[in-house]
């Protein structure tokens, strides 16, 4: 179960198994590349990695959020037909979309966002404030109502299904712990907080980023702001 499982050379992916979901006409938001050659140590990270509830108002940059998206699903390598993430995902089928609720981003309008992961920028689903949203589709957790901003993930199943048949909903949460995983470490590295939140109610998370929760639902979630 690595990214190094490439699908089939010369397959044509159907709607609903293409590895990237766009959103052709929306707003786009560019992005300032993010720092990717230096940085602190790993293992500083891993230690100090924890789940943070105490947080501060201060908003987060633009460049911010584009390390964090980068940290969750950046592409690390890419041939002209196939890209690889930072990361792994069973048979590199990439069944997880990220999304983002903007709450408190310096130059960045609050809003609903779709991470398009090839293009490297956010397409704007939705505009507008949606701390309470949010807040209730996270089991009504106060930290989410709060947070800076609120990473949600949700999983095209059948990306995996054809493939993997029952076995791929195993591998779809395998996939999105590796992400959020990546976010906290990429959260600690920039001196933020960050804490999972695996207790959603799905209608709510589905509504919010106007999913219908059977081909494609919410599954996670991970807030993210600056310490106290």
């Amino acid at each position: 179960m690595s990214g190094g499982d490439c699908p089939e050379q010369g397959w044509i992916w159907p709607i609903n198994r293409q590895p990237i979901k766009s959103y052709p006409s929306t707003p786009k938001l560019p992005l300032t590349p993010p720092q990717i050659d230096r940085g602190a140590p790993l293992w500083s990270l891993l230690m100090e990695r924890r789940s943070v509830r105490r947080l501060s108002d201060a908003p987060l940059t633009e460049m911010d959020l584009s390390q964090l998206l980068w940290a969750a699903q950046g592409i690390t390598y890419a041939t002209s037909d196939f890209a690889f993430r930072t990361a792994p995902s069973a048979g590199a089928l990439y069944p997880v979309e990220t999304y983002v609720v903007v709450h408190s981003v310096e130059g960045i309008e609050s809003g609903v966002y779709h991470y398009a992961v090839k293009r490297y920028e956010p397409d704007q689903l939705k505009a507008g404030d949606f701390r309470e949203a949010v807040g209730r589709a996270a089991l009504d957790q106060k930290i989410a109502y709060s947070a800076n901003v609120v990473f949600v993930w949700t999983a095209v199943f059948e990306r995996s299904k054809w493939k993997y048949k029952q076995r791929a909903y195993r591998y779809v949460y395998l996939d999105a712990g590796h992400i959020a995983q990546n976010v906290a470490l990429g959260a600690v590295a920039l001196g933020f907080g960050s804490c999972q939140i695996a207790a959603i109610y799905d209608d709510e998370a589905n509504a919010l980023l106007d999913v219908d929760g059977v081909e494609e639902s919410a599954i996670y979630m991970t807030v993210v702001e600056r310490r106290k």
